[in-house]
């Protein structure tokens, strides 16, 4: 993968391009998977500037109908759980239950703006993890994986950092601390405008990042694309779908392009769908979808304001949960995935 100035960084950084020995592919008959990883986090106001204080933790009690939801589904969710939700006895008692039922998974979610220690300016630069200083990174990390460790008793192995804000060397500190999977790469988005990362040409395929603690898998957050222009379709959205345009919705209006995210945050089901089908094409072993907490109760996202839109929150899961059972696309966890790549793992 190529950051902003396109050149390509060495081995044992996410921003690197994976090599042909570290791409995890599907082997001959062998079927794509999934997995629901869920932001967990506290609410507060997207349209607000960055603070440390004044967030509610409101929806909590909702993880408790989500859970039960999926469970019904037979899918076992990730939350990947931020330090506010940490420190809520209630989100605990919730997901610990279900986590020592094997019901669920539990990783790591790193808001920087409200995780210790407290040492830089709050804002919309700081608000990426990875643009803070490097000692910094690593103490926000550290911080996270011991709270984590101690309220649920089992240190998490899976890392998504808040706003998908990786860095040059979060893989090397990921591994340190033992994390063997991070999900931050957002395929197909383009965050530098907000002083973020570059995720334009990341693949779609999990990979490994070597590094010299050992390890780390890359599953990217999958975002696919379709339309009339297919395989050159992701050149052309990226070259005119700037930040504050509207050729992206044009685009996609006039069935050239469209770029369509695996969430029920803002697609609707059948572009789902038809997301899950390009990606069966392309034999992507990983379908990674994914949704905001805040958004299991109405009021706290832009896509969840009222009863209804919950309601079509879940019927969204419904539709494309059926959709990918009618395409083979079976429900796996962090520890399956894992497993299935050590199994394809190269040594060298």
């Amino acid at each position: 993968m190529q950051k902003g100035g396109g050149a390509v960084e060495s081995a044992g950084s996410f921003f690197a391009y994976p090599a042909a020995r570290d791409r995890v592919a599907l082997a001959e008959g062998e079927r794509p998977r999934f997995w629901v990883t869920i932001d967990t986090e506290e609410d507060f106001d997207w349209s607000a500037p960055f603070a440390r204080t004044g967030y509610r933790l409101d929806s909590v009690p909702a993880l408790a109908d989500c859970q039960a939801y999926f469970d019904r589904a037979a899918v076992q969710p990730i939350y990947l759980v931020d330090w506010p939700i940490v420190g809520d006895d209630r989100a605990v008692g919730i997901l610990g239950a279900a986590r020592a039922a094997g019901r669920c998974e539990i990783g790591a979610q790193l808001h920087p703006w409200v995780t210790p220690p407290h040492d830089e300016d709050v804002n919309a630069f700081n608000s990426y993890t990875g643009n803070l200083p490097v000692d910094l990174q690593r103490a926000k990390m550290a911080a996270l994986h011991a709270a984590i460790r101690d309220r649920f008793g089992l240190a998490p192995t899976v890392y998504r950092a808040g706003r998908y804000g990786l860095g040059a060397d979060t893989a090397e500190m990921l591994a340190e601390l033992g994390f063997r999977c991070d999900t931050s790469v957002r395929a197909g988005f383009d965050y530098r405008s907000g002083h973020g990362p570059d995720y334009r040409a990341a693949s779609l395929h999990p990979w490994r990042v070597r590094t010299n603690g050992g390890a780390v898998l890359e599953v990217p957050v999958t975002t696919l694309f379709g339309g009339l222009l297919g395989r050159v379709g992701p050149g052309l959205y990226h070259r005119f779908a700037r930040p504050g345009s509207r050729a992206g919705a044009a685009l996609a209006r006039f069935g050239l392009v469209e770029r369509i995210a695996l969430t029920p945050e803002g697609i609707p089901a059948e572009r789902a769908c038809r997301a899950i089908d390009i990606a069966v094409d392309l034999r992507l072993p990983v379908l990674t979808f994914s949704f905001h907490s805040p958004s299991l109760q109405p009021g706290n996202t832009p896509y969840v304001r009222s009863s209804a839109d919950l309601g079509r929150f879940y019927r969204w899961w419904d539709i494309v949960l059926d959709h990918l059972a009618r395409r083979g696309v079976e429900a796996t966890t962090a520890a399956g995935i894992l497993a299935m790549a050590d199994a394809k793992a190269v040594t060298v």
